[in-house]
């Protein structure tokens, strides 16, 4: 069965929580995020797809998270918290409009929430209070080792493996006395998803009262330093002292001539088959209480994953190993149902990648960005689209278009003009995203720089770069009446509306 929004024509808008306005420091789940749903459906669109929702890891990127279960601490509402009478009127801090400062931003989010933990404690009601036990009771199967692993790490830091060794093997006595003498930090955790979830409904409902379905993202691999390898280590690739033996990433590439060494453990495919890929089935369950579709990220690594030796400081050196394929999809989708998901099948495509997608029946992406080669046969030309298929002028990992349109070398800007026509040379974003609108594909993606035809310092991220990504936002004095105007015309006459 095919999700509603895949099964006709529609269009949506790429954009993360963290890059929308707002007063402290990075976006919310604030007033801005329904502002931004009102600009939505100005501009006639169906769908609002987000990175994903869950702790930012290393580097700040939600693709290495400590939980892919837990919701940012970082995207709460601190103004509801206020509002609410949890926390005191925060004053203005300052911090840029146009970028997340994480190093400022963090501390500073991180200790209004404390003031708010201790604000509830004070004076929250008592429906209030049963909520938190309600949700704590009905999440606990990842919440207590998610709080537990929070707490652990704001004492011994990371990675895990070198916490107390009692603690690194989450010895039943050793919990057990964590558990009672840290109650209130790990209740502070769990304050923290629920005002998270609280919210993250609250935004969801407000989406769909307006017609906007909710595209999110489920990176394939995990973190190491992470409540779920913690929790479970039997089901990943590690040594006796719980490090990875092998890592996950990418062969050399578009992005990057090394490859890519993304540093992820990676599964034990055979214990997960071997309880019916619980942990798997229990996430996506998880996930689909929050969002409507799911980007699955890096869809290729279910046929076969690269797996790079952790001693080796690049990827060059890894292989290619079988991964759980067909058998995977039928187990999960046994237990819940048709799956809602956009297989993310960029990069090194093989046959049997293909084979695969088309056999779940997940639309595959494409991105125009990788179109102009120079042969009519590229599968990103949108002329050699399926209809069951989402397309894009770029991802989070591209440059913006403008931006990519400036570093295009002479023989790929006459390939785009031949394509496009001359209309490339003066509003390359407009003429890519016109052209993607007008194909067949039923689904079409536009990141909201490309709307608003920004320039490269306006890039989320660059691949294999493990500092100064993510931090990218807009301002509403960026935003005026006309790329939502214009959108939505071009939209409406190519019946995506």
């Amino acid at each position: 069965m095919t999700h509603p929004l895949l099964a006709r024509r529609s269009s949506g808008i790429l954009l993360h929580l963290t890059s929308l306005p707002g007063p402290h420091g990075s976006g919310d789940l604030g007033v801005a995020s329904r502002h931004f749903l009102d600009w939505l459906v100005s501009a006639g669109q169906s769908a609002w797809q987000i990175l994903p929702l869950s702790p930012p890891g290393p580097g700040h990127s939600p693709y290495q998270s400590p939980s892919a279960f837990a919701g940012s601490p970082w995207l709460i509402d601190l103004d509801e918290l206020v509002a609410r009478g949890w926390l005191d009127p925060l004053p203005d801090p300052g911090f840029d409009s146009q970028r997340c400062d994480f190093a400022r931003v963090l501390p500073w989010r991180l200790a209004a929430l404390r003031r708010a933990w201790a604000g509830f404690g004070r004076h929250a009601d008592a429906g209030d209070r049963a909520a938190l036990d309600e949700f704590a009771r009905q999440q606990a199967a990842w919440l207590t080792d998610y709080a537990r692993f929070m707490v652990l790490q704001e004492r011994h830091g990371a990675p895990w493996t070198q916490w107390p060794a009692a603690l690194a093997r989450r010895e039943p006595d050793a919990l057990a006395a964590l558990d009672a003498t840290a109650a209130g930090e790990i209740g502070f955790w769990r304050f923290l998803q629920w005002c998270f979830f609280r919210q993250w409904q609250t935004l969801r409902t407000a989406a769909h009262v307006r017609g906007i379905q909710i595209i999110g993202d489920a990176p394939i691999f995990v973190a190491h330093h992470s409540a779920d390898v913690w929790s479970r280590t039997g089901q990943f690739l590690l040594d006796d002292a719980g490090e990875p033996t092998v890592v996950a990433g990418v062969p050399p590439d578009y992005f990057s001539a090394t490859g890519q060494r993304w540093g992820n453990p990676l599964y034990r495919w055979d214990a997960m088959a071997a309880d019916g890929f619980r942990w798997w089935k229990d996430r996506l369950a998880h996930l689909f209480t929050l969002v409507d579709l799911v980007r699955l990220d890096h869809f290729r690594g279910f046929d076969a994953y690269w797996a790079i030796p952790a001693d080796e400081p690049t990827a060059i050196a890894g292989q290619w190993c079988a991964g759980p394929a067909h058998g995977f999809f039928a187990t999960v989708a046994k237990e819940l149902g048709p799956l809602a998901l956009l297989a993310e099948d960029l990069g090194i495509i093989t046959d049997s990648v293909t084979q695969l997608r088309e056999d779940c029946g997940f639309p595959g992406l494409r991105v125009m960005q990788f179109a102009f080669d120079g042969k009519p046969a590229n599968p990103y030309l949108p002329h050699n689209f399926a209809p069951q298929t989402v397309v894009y002028t770029g991802t989070h990992d591209n440059t913006t278009t403008a931006d990519w349109w400036q570093q295009a070398s002479a023989t790929e800007q006459q390939a785009v003009r031949d394509y496009l026509g001359p209309q490339a040379d003066r509003e390359i974003h407009w003429a890519m995203i016109q052209s993607l609108s007008q194909s067949v594909a039923r689904t079409l993606v536009v990141p909201f720089q490309d709307v608003l035809g920004l320039d490269g310092r306006h890039r989320m991220n660059t691949p294999g770069q493990a500092e100064g990504c993510w931090t990218w936002r807009f301002d509403w004095l960026q935003v005026d009446d006309r790329p939502s105007n214009r959108l939505r015309a071009l939209v409406h006459a190519h019946g995506r509306i």
